[in-house]
């Protein structure tokens, strides 16, 4: 069998010893599995500087795109309105998810390689008092952007919204402190910074707000205040739990807290993000988005000419030993390498050389 490792924002690579922990078979009302789920959520909160007499850690089935819908479809009441800021195609998955739930929203959208600008949002929400509820998507897989959460944080602060946050593949990988931003919903999945694998998600709610959701869902299984009172009795989740994952998952929480925590996973990333996009310029091949926008997550790089084969590209370094993303975009040929998961330094190096090699081979 081929092995190869994931350059992707997740899945991605995970360690063996977190793959070990999926070998065991357990039971979802043994009380030893039930400890894992509740030892998980009292960690996710101290990750999150979240207090936990102020918020609460919910663990949700299915993949991020469950976990948030989840939240949209808890936290926003038929009385309610959204504001929904969006720069990229996951933001624009929320939007449909307002559609298919019969929210009220008004979405406020920019460029994929822009930032949300201050003072449209201050319009928007001086002028239309019916919004009680902003949304926003920290770090836009899209491209890679990494969106300015302290200022939606004050804005919604200043005007008193209930402010939700997407922050899948940044959640683990760089410091967020929930209670410092007042982010009322933060929600993140197992296989992105934490590096586990796929199978659930969790939400980071504010527990006053979480309260106050009873009945709002319009969906029994994505109900997340029914998921909450349940697995807040004694960690037993509603309906049959991925437990292979939530296994792996507190395993892969262990070996974030050996590296050194979030600080420590952060200036890993970060490192392999500079050392990727220095790379692939001395190979004229350039990121879509700015560096000061750039988050240490994945990278957009522009195809490098016309005759770029991005099938042929991708085949090639597969057979190397590296998995890629292609792009996302509609307008732009792009494509996507991401740096988080189990990579470093040497890895990074081996990949550029690989693409090096390729860029001569079609040039020739």
């Amino acid at each position: 069998m081929n092995t190869y490792k994931l350059l992707t924002p997740g899945p991605l690579t995970t360690t063996s010893t977190v793959k070990e922990e999926m070998l065991l078979d357990r039971c979802t009302w043994d009380q030893d599995y039930k400890d894992i789920t509740q030892k998980i959520r009292t960690q996710l909160l101290e990750f999150a500087s979240a207090p936990k007499e102020a918020y609460t850690t919910v663990l949700m089935q299915g993949s991020g795109t469950f976990v948030v819908e989840s939240v949209m479809t808890t936290a926003i009441a038929q009385s309610d309105k959204v504001l929904i800021v969006t720069n990229g195609a996951y933001g624009e998955r929320i939007v449909k998810m307002a559609q298919y739930i019969g929210l009220n929203y008004v979405e406020y959208r920019v460029a994929y390689n822009e930032y949300p600008e201050e003072n449209d949002i201050r319009r928007i929400l001086e002028e239309d008092q019916r919004i009680t509820h902003i949304v926003m998507v920290h770090c836009e897989t899209t491209t890679g952007i990494l969106n300015p959460i302290e200022m939606i944080s004050n804005l919604s602060q200043e005007f008193d919204k209930t402010l939700i946050i997407d922050a899948m593949s940044s959640f683990g990988g760089m410091d967020i402190n929930v209670s410092e931003l007042g982010i009322d919903y933060l929600i993140s999945s197992a296989n992105k910074c934490i590096q586990g694998v796929p199978g659930f998600g969790f939400v980071i709610a504010n527990l006053e707000k979480l309260v106050a959701c009873e009945g709002n869902a319009r969906s029994l299984s994505l109900d997340l205040y029914d998921q909450w009172k349940e697995m807040d009795k004694d960690g037993k989740w509603r309906y049959t739990s991925p437990t292979h994952v939530v296994a792996a998952f507190a395993k892969a929480m262990e070996e974030l807290v050996e590296e050194g925590g979030i600080p420590a996973r952060f200036a890993r990333y970060q490192h392999n993000n500079r050392l990727l996009r220095e790379s692939m310029e001395k190979v004229n091949i350039h990121p879509y988005i700015s560096s000061e926008k750039q988050s240490p997550i994945i990278t957009t790089f522009l195809f490098p000419n016309e005759q770029f084969s991005f099938e042929e590209f991708y085949s090639y370094v597969k057979a190397k030993g590296y998995v890629i993303y292609p792009g996302k975009l509609t307008d732009i040929d792009t494509f996507r390498i991401g740096n988080i998961g189990e990579i470093y330094e040497e890895d990074i190096l081996k990949l550029c050389s690989i693409i090096e090699n390729y860029m001569k081979v079609v040039a020739s």
